[in-house]
């Protein structure tokens, strides 16, 4: 049995390894002495970097000791933490009938996200100049919760300490609160969530931020339960002690706390800058690098179940699908024709295809496993991830012709447009993972619940032979997930029949699964789409369309683009990020676009254009990536930055280079000025490439995983080029 109450599932720092926005940044100095350091020290340290930024003043070592206790307490703070999670109460304001008793600020706001948090009784403030100017007249320090409307333990968070009167008065007497919607203000969340990572700790959501009045970061952490806990004798503070030892040091000495801010602001300025291994002019641009970055992935391969992981800790934890890297390996399996690569890609695709992290039913991922195996998922789903993973499997069904992922894109597809697409054609951005309160309760069974909805004692032995793996409850030990007990092809010969014989026998008795279970609550649905995520949808609609010759993904994609275009894009040609309405009024566009925005929905009209071989989507990137170029181009240096020349203006401004769950911006940019230098012939796109190259070469060099997308960028912009000589 796989146990859901595992610090690698409740414990949101261990969630957070490969997220998109979690990016490797330098291991530094720690702040507020051992107390305030494991109370929201991650659990997982990052891979080792090459930078130490400057030690801290000694202020916080000597303040907090009424609020300490010994490092022996952090693995049993973990624990604690973990039952707090699962035992968390589940009382939600905005679930009782009536007028709420409480309305903020957010209540104007068009974010599901942070309208969940409208009829909190804390003070909530959006993002904005009002908030600001609240704490700098008031002399109080910010406190700064991001997180997004799937989030499970954003909503643990806020049904525990957000929504209790208790904790709200707290904050609204000591602080002014900001709620930040990470899907609608991916730069908020890129800044502060370096900002954690620069004091040598990883992040996860709710990302909890305390700041200076003018916005600069003091410390933060992830989720915190609201009560201290009892270990042996010594105490864990929870959420309302912390709140009590900021707000009571910040009174006693607030200039110490700026000189803190002071360094922090500095430190995730020049992490955000790409200050730790610039690459100009002195690493080569050859398939050395290439060939480098693919070494580098085989030492991370899971060679059990595919994947990729820390072979030291036996591939324990949480397992991402990590598309960008799956798409490195597609792309150099088919030049290079190296067949142990092509083996652990096929793997890897087989493992997600058959484990629970596929909806074996409805179709579509779940965001990631949390084990080894991919049996056990965290059950949000996310339009990202489909959207690339779509695209992958049509790839990979190119190379490899298995029947398996045909089935896969053809499902997946069929939820993205069932599930996940309004009439009107925009394409929403994801799916909660709980419903009731639960996490998973949508998708998993308990047998009696498989017993009712299969009658038929023949059906329901046939379910339990493919998708019961051993017999036994897979999750909270009384549920099972259903997940094949082995490939399909081993399944039907063991069951002495074809797989198409299995197939057809199958295929009626998840039909009748799925129809029950559509009966049941449906998970949230976040109906805001995001320029970003319409984009890579549109390029798994395309790259499908074209790999299965199938006009109506092909329609889809059409559809999909020309909404973004119209609805998007301004008149200016400028970007426009997010889509939607808030209860009651039209949906519209809002929030100036991203580089991410630019790069992806590019990505997905090249995509478009190369299988339709239409002109007009190539003329829409080239105008796109032109837009790109100017607002968001770095003409003295290179790379490109996240945000517009002409957007709000922070302490730090980043230039995102790490590829997670996503390729970061600067990643897609590369990939796409070479894939427009090859269709257009016009040189200026393969010339900003190679600056970009040789910016970033130096931390491709020194960690290519991070880069995977700029490393196939490299690979096509070396192809029948002279080998470039490193200068002496």
């Amino acid at each position: 049995m796989i146990a859901k109450v595992d610090c690698r599932t409740a414990y949101p720092s261990w969630q957070a390894q490969s997220d998109p926005n979690l990016q490797q940044k330098p291991k530094t100095f720690r702040i507020f002495g051992k107390t305030m350091a494991s109370l929201v020290s991650n659990i997982l340290s990052n891979r080792p970097l090459r930078r130490r930024l400057a030690a801290p003043t000694a202020f916080f070592e000597r303040r907090l000791n009424k609020y300490s206790w010994g490092p022996v307490m952090l693995p049993r703070l973990i624990f604690v933490t973990v039952l707090a999670i699962v035992l968390a109460p589940h009382s939600h304001a905005t679930e009782k009938k009536g007028k709420p008793k409480f309305t903020n600020r957010l209540a104007k706001e068009t974010s599901p996200y942070l309208l969940m948090h409208a009829h909190n009784p804390t003070n909530w403030y959006a993002w904005g100049p009002e908030a600001f100017e609240k704490a700098k007249k008031e002399k109080k320090l910010i406190f700064l919760s991001i997180g997004y409307s799937s989030c499970f333990w954003c909503h643990v968070m806020e049904r525990e300490s957000f929504n209790n009167e208790e904790v709200a008065k707290i904050l609204n007497d000591s602080f002014v609160c900001i709620k930040v919607d990470r899907e609608e203000r991916p730069d908020i969340d890129q800044i502060y969530l370096t900002a954690l990572n620069v004091q040598g700790r990883q992040g996860g959501w709710p990302l909890s931020m305390f700041l200076m009045p003018d916005g600069r970061p003091i410390v933060g952490g992830t989720y915190w339960p609201r009560e201290d806990k009892k270990i042996d004798g010594e105490t864990a503070p929870g959420f309302k002690t912390i709140l009590a030892a900021i707000r009571d040091n910040y009174k006693d000495e607030p200039k110490e706390f700026d000189k803190q801010a002071d360094k922090i602001a500095a430190a995730t300025a020049r992490a955000l800058e790409n200050a730790l291994v610039p690459g100009l002019a002195i690493v080569p641009l050859n398939r050395d690098l290439v060939d480098r970055v693919a070494e580098e992935l085989r030492d991370e391969f899971d060679p059990e179940y595919g994947g990729f992981g820390n072979p030291n800790r036996k591939f324990r934890g949480t397992k991402f699908p990590m598309p960008p890297r799956l798409d490195f390996l597609l792309h150099y399996a088919e030049r290079t024709k190296d067949k142990k690569v092509l083996e652990h890609l096929t793997l890897t695709l087989d493992q997600m295809a058959i484990g629970g992290i596929y909806d074996q039913l409805g179709g579509g991922f779940h965001r990631y496993s949390t084990e080894r195996t991919w049996t056990v998922p965290h059950f949000e789903k996310m339009l990202y991830d489909n959207a690339q993973l779509v695209e992958i499997y049509s790839k990979a069904y190119r190379l490899t012709k298995r029947p398996l992922y045909r089935r896969i894109v053809a499902e997946t597809l069929a939820y993205v447009d069932r599930e996940m697409t309004s009439p009107q054609g925009a394409i929403y951005s994801s799916q909660d993972a709980e419903t009731e309160h639960e996490e998973g309760r949508s998708y998993v069974w308990t047998p009696k619940e498989l017993a009712d909805a299969l009658p038929n004692k023949a059906d329901l032995e046939f379910a339990k032979k493919v998708y019961v793996t051993d017999g036994n409850a897979n999750f909270e030990g009384k549920y099972h997930i259903l997940r094949w007990s082995k490939m399909p092809d081993e399944v039907a010969k063991d069951l002495k029949m074809t797989e198409a014989e299995l197939f057809a026998k199958l295929d009626p008795i998840r039909k009748k699964l799925f129809d029950v279970r559509e009966k049941r609550e449906k998970p949230f649905r976040n109906e805001i789409a995001l320029t970003a995520w319409s984009g890579l949808m549109i390029a798994g609609y395309a790259e499908a369309g074209r790999t299965f010759a199938e006009p109506k993904y092909l329609k889809a994609a059409d559809r999909a683009a020309a909404f973004v275009l119209k609805h998007q894009l301004t008149k200016e040609g400028r970007l426009l990020r997010t889509y939607g309405a808030a209860p009651g009024q039209q949906p519209k566009a809002a929030v100036n676009g991203y580089l991410e925005d630019y790069t992806c929905l590019v990505h997905g009209l090249l995509n478009l254009h190369e299988a339709t071989k239409d002109k007009q989507w190539l003329d829409h990137a080239k105008k796109l990536t032109d837009t790109m170029l100017e607002f968001h181009g770095d003409k003295k240096s290179a790379g490109f930055y996240y945000t517009a020349h002409d957007a709000e203006k922070f302490f730090a401004r980043s230039k995102d280079q790490h590829d997670g769950v996503i390729s970061s911006g600067n990643s897609q940019a590369t990939r796409n000025l070479m894939r427009l230098a090859k269709l257009t012939g016009e040189t200026k796109y393969e010339t900003e490439a190679e600056r970009s190259f040789k910016f970033f070469a130096g931390t491709m060099k020194a960690y290519g995983p991070g880069l995977v997308t700029m490393a196939q960028a490299v690979d096509v912009y070396v192809e029948g080029r002279p080998p470039e000589k490193k200068k002496q």
